[in-house]
């Protein structure tokens, strides 16, 4: 099992989301949330669902990063199409190669690290929050 470097909160990343089908279901964009220790001191992230699909129609709890709306953060993300991440579809993984990889084109590298959440986008990724707590 291989651990990647440490990740930091607002790193955008290669995820394979676990989908209890697949062992290694369809990798994606998500957005870290929080980053902890478990009893080995080995790094698990809180990390958010991201897709390119449908992102034209925002539920609660989503918010959008889109080329042309937020052409700053899009650009920092590191993304290939606008991405719409899920805040009420966070979990709890083991920053490992079992669920994170390499993404295809490996902007910064050999990580599974895209890009940065944009610090323009805080007021919009806040109301989704608020919106996903209820």
């Amino acid at each position: 099992m291989h651990w990647w470097p440490d990740p930091t909160a607002g790193d955008i990343v290669w995820c394979h989301f676990p989908d209890n089908i697949h062992p290694k279901p369809k990798p994606r964009p998500g957005l870290i949330i929080a980053t902890m220790q478990d009893d080995e001191g080995k790094v698990v992230v809180s990390i958010a669902y991201g897709t390119s699909q449908k992102t034209d129609r925002l539920y609660g709890g989503e918010f959008r990063i889109s080329k042309v709306e937020h052409s700053a953060a899009y650009a920092g993300a590191g993304l290939s199409y606008d991405t719409k991440f899920d805040l009420r579809n966070v979990l709890e993984q083991p920053f490992n190669d079992a669920y994170f990889s390499v993404p295809p084109r490996a902007p910064l590298g050999q990580i599974p690290k895209l890009g940065i959440w944009h610090p323009s986008m805080v007021r919009i990724a806040a109301t989704a929050f608020a919106a996903a707590r209820k």
